[in-house]
Order: C-alpha cells, then structure tokens, then sequence
C-alpha cells in the first residue's frame, strides 16, 4: 500500500541541499506502485515530478505542489549476445553503482561516466556524458509510462532523438513520461574509450599506453575528485549539482561574432561538431568573464577547483543560487554575447 507523505523536506535530498518542502511525495519500489502513485496524484488533479538521486534539480525555497515520486525501482537483467551483452536496468539503480559493476565484468561502453551521481533513469533524458562518452552511444531503448495514457512505452534510441545534453524526453515531451526502465548495450573487454585529452594526458605521465577499464574508470574517478566533482561530505565544494551551465554550441555565424569579442585571450578551448557548429567551453568563459574560481556572493559561489560549478555553502538559499547563476549568465552574455544555459532543472517558482 502506497505510503503518501505530506510536507517533506526535499533539500536534503538533493546534492545542492536547498530548498523548501514536496506537498506530498512517496517513495517508489515497484512498478505497480508508479501505477498507483500516478492515479492517486491525477484524481486530485495534482502535478507530478519524480526525484532520482536529486543531483540535476534546485528546489524553490517554497518548495513544490503537487506530488513528487522517489524513483527506487531496482533491478538489472544480463543478456548476452555474442561480443556484446544487453542489460534492462531499472530507473531507480544508483548510476555509479551500475557503471562500476559493469566495468568489473569487463563490460565497456560507460567506464568514462563514472562517479557521475544520480539515478539510472535520468540518465537518457539529459543524455549524460563526460570525458568524451555519452550514454547516447550505448543506450538501445528506454520504457517510460506515459502519464497521460497511464500506459507503458518503449522508445528505440533513434526515438529518443539525443543531443548533446538533450533529448525527446527532456525538450519534446517534458515531464510526459516518466522513464522506469532504460537497456544498454555494451562490448565484452573491448578496449577503453580513451578519446578525452585530460585522461590521455593522465595516463601519458603515467607511462600506461593502453589502460585497462578499471585503470580508466580509476582514472576518471581521480580527476573528478580533484574537481570536486564527486559526492564528498568532508568536501567545502560538495554541495553543487555539479557542471551548473551546458557548454554552448555555436553555429558558424555566432562563433564568428565570438570570435571577435574573444580576439587576444588565446588559448581558446573550441571543439569542432560533425553538424558544422563549435562547442565552447562554459567553465572558460565564466572565468574570462570576471569570475575566477572561488568566487563567492554571500553563500553562494563558485567551486575552488571548477568555475563550472556552483556551490552553496552554509546557510544558502535556491533564490541565493538561482540570484547568483543568473548574475554569472549576465556577466558571459555581456562579454561574449553568448548565452549559458543552466543544466539542473528548477522545481518551484
């Protein structure tokens, strides 16, 4: 039987911490209970929002109406099929859990998405990626109940329409579907997608020419810790959703335009799409703009290590978050006249 709550502090779960109350939230552990959570919700005519590992979302201090649903489906089913091996894994599998089970059986396709937190079924909706590997690459199909039609629905990955940061789910159709369900495909012992430079830089000043899966997800993991880009509690910069902006891609008239507003700063990261288009880096343009790292307004700013990210320090606010990003936006838009938008989702008004 469905366990509804009332006024539940939704800060704490998330790895921003802050933020008001759910007017109501339940928990989540079989598919049958989605069912019932989602008419429960829609004959009291109230919105739904459903909560991972609360990594990607600022709450409004207000906090939201409606219900919200922690997703804790479990499960992973192995199928193999010759060089390569399927698995069904449930929304609710903790991600870096997944990744690093995958990565002990010798199964490659996501090692360089390690330590990313969060939930496995947020993962296709921002199409999630880091170090050069997307989850795009390997997902084959997601099953999502559709809350309109209370029906199940399966979406190839062709369906799904990834982008980078982006898909079907989270531009077309958001909030539609809820995803319960996403299968991977990935190769038995292939060799390690090393195609990041940082990581090959790595493993050149370690003298390792062709590193092993664990040698790479161990690698990832140490970068991210010096990044701070890890859930750490003792960390002073831990409490962040990570990389706050999307790095922007521009088309070739606007990187023109660029350019020229960027003429004798030098040493330029920009990286070439297949599409035509270029993809600046949003951590350098913060930083161009007047906001080097560590970078505080009260308690709120940037991470010590990582311009991209924003954290909130001790007695921080959503509206000291939301202020504070919004200040860094201004401040790229004016310089560059390019326009960063945020990677995290705000819940609330």
């Amino acid at each position: 039987m469905l366990k509804i709550e009332s006024n539940v502090a939704l800060g704490p779960r998330t790895t921003l911490g802050v933020g008001g109350n759910a007017q109501h939230f339940v928990r989540v552990e079989h598919a049958t209970e989605l069912s019932e959570a989602l008419a429960w919700a829609k004959q009291r005519a109230l919105e739904v929002r459903v909560l991972g590992g609360g990594s990607n979302i600022v709450v409004a201090d207000s906090g939201v109406p409606g219900l919200v649903i922690d997703m804790a489906l479990r499960g992973v089913q192995i199928q193999n099929h010759g060089a390569e091996v399927e698995l069904r894994v449930a929304a609710g599998e903790p991600w870096d859990e997944f990744v690093a089970a995958s990565v002990s059986r010798g199964h490659q396709g996501l090692e360089c998405l390690s330590g990313i937190p969060g939930r496995v079924g947020a993962t296709p909706i921002q199409n999630v990626g880091a170090y050069g590997q997307e989850v795009a690459e390997t997902i084959s199909q997601v099953t999502a109940l559709d809350t309109i039609k209370s029906t199940l629905s399966t979406f190839s990955a062709e369906q799904c329409q990834f982008r980078y940061r982006d898909s079907w789910f989270k531009s077309r159709e958001p909030g539609r579907y809820i995803v319960t369900e996403v299968s991977f495909r990935l190769r038995h012992h292939a060799p390690p997608a090393l195609r990041y430079a940082e990581l090959e830089r790595h493993f050149q000043r370690s003298g390792i020419a062709a590193p092993s899966l664990s040698e790479l997800r161990e690698a990832v993991l140490q970068l991210r810790r010096e990044k701070s880009m890890l859930l750490d509690a003792s960390d002073p910069n831990g409490r962040s959703c990570g990389s706050f902006f999307v790095n922007p891609v521009l088309g070739a008239q606007q990187f023109s335009q660029f350019l020229e507003r960027a003429a004798g700063l030098g040493n330029l990261p920009q990286y070439p799409q297949s599409d035509g288009r270029v993809k600046l880096s949003a951590g350098w343009l913060i930083e161009q703009a007047g906001f080097p790292r560590g970078t505080r307004d009260g308690a709120v700013g940037l991470s010590t290590k990582h311009a991209l990210a924003l954290v909130a320090h001790s007695g921080a606010q959503a509206s000291d978050v939301k202020r504070f990003a919004a200040r860094v936006q201004r401040g790229v838009l004016e310089r560059f006249g390019v326009r960063l938008e945020p990677e995290p989702v705000f819940w609330g008004e």
